[in-house]
């Protein structure tokens, strides 16, 4: 298990950023790391966008820029906006079953008798296992 984000993760932020005000790749790039999204460049931003306009979820259209070539503003669709919900209530329950997880897992922590990693151990004589910190 490694990554700070799950995968396709991206594509949820960028429609709640969207949700939150229409804005330029580059931008949105500079607003994903402020939400804890911190390896996106602007390559995986622009080529996501794109996705999502194809999806019909955002759409786009060339501004004036007063410091510069015209730049490509990006606005969340009614089509985008249901797909951010539906996303939002799955994320809920992703939520609710890691919340789960994490509360066994504490548990089985606070149980053991020494901090560390767990592995596992023989117990009962009967073969079963039980995780248990290393080095018991």
């Amino acid at each position: 298990m490694s990554g700070s984000e799950p995968r396709h993760f991206l594509q949820p932020c960028l429609l709640l950023l969207l949700a939150e005000h229409p804005d330029h790749g580059y931008d949105l790039a500079e607003r994903l790391r402020r939400l804890g999204i911190e390896e996106t460049d602007s390559a995986i931003v622009y080529r996501t966008l794109r996705a999502l306009e194809r999806a019909g979820w955002v759409g786009s259209a060339w501004t004036p820029s007063q410091s510069g070539p015209a730049r490509r503003t990006y606005h969340l669709t009614a089509d985008g906006y249901a797909a951010l919900d539906a996303g939002a209530n799955e994320y809920r329950s992703v939520r609710a079953v890691l919340d789960g997880f994490l509360h066994r897992y504490d548990t089985l922590r606070a149980s053991a008798a020494k901090p560390g990693p767990l592995h596992p151990s023989r117990v009962n004589g009967n073969g079963a296992k039980r995780w248990t910190p290393a080095g018991r």
